[in-house]
């Protein structure tokens, strides 16, 4: 008999809440993330973004403009999920991998969330590009010895 504790629980619902809005947006409808994303208290970083992101009208803008009913893919790979939890938080993170058809995705994402008396929402959102060492990394000159 397998025992359920309430942040399993939670943390099911926060990553099924999550791969409803990819599911959406895969599908070229950005409503599932703008339905999760907090109308009043929101932060939004992106690799293709120079600076964060502190309004969600914002980042709306962006997504009905360039995203909605345009990015597609048929499958995406949510890879080495966790969920992990404060007070009235959660942070989900993950990695996700998408062949669409715009680019080939690879990104790091962190997801925070807020439970309040509604439900879950984001109140904070990154997507990175997974590169270990990107070219625009300065990397030493020279080996220092210690």
């Amino acid at each position: 008999m397998e025992i359920i504790t309430d942040r399993e629980a939670a943390a099911r619902e926060v990553i099924a809440l999550e791969k409803a809005a990819l599911d959406k947006f895969f599908a070229g409808d950005v409503s599932g993330y703008l339905e999760l994303w907090s109308k009043d208290d929101f932060s939004y970083f992106d690799a293709n973004c120079k600076e964060r992101i502190d309004r969600l009208e914002e980042i709306a803008a962006f997504f009905k403009k360039f995203v909605e009913g345009r990015m597609h893919a048929d499958t995406y790979d949510f890879h080495a999920s966790r969920v992990q939890f404060g007070a009235d938080t959660a942070v989900l993170t993950y990695q996700l991998h998408a062949d669409t058809n715009f680019i080939e995705m690879h990104y790091n994402v962190i997801e925070v969330f807020r439970r309040k008396a509604e439900g879950w929402e984001v109140i904070h959102s990154t997507w990175d590009l997974i590169t270990p060492f990107s070219p625009d990394v300065k990397r030493p000159k020279q080996q220092v010895a210690v």
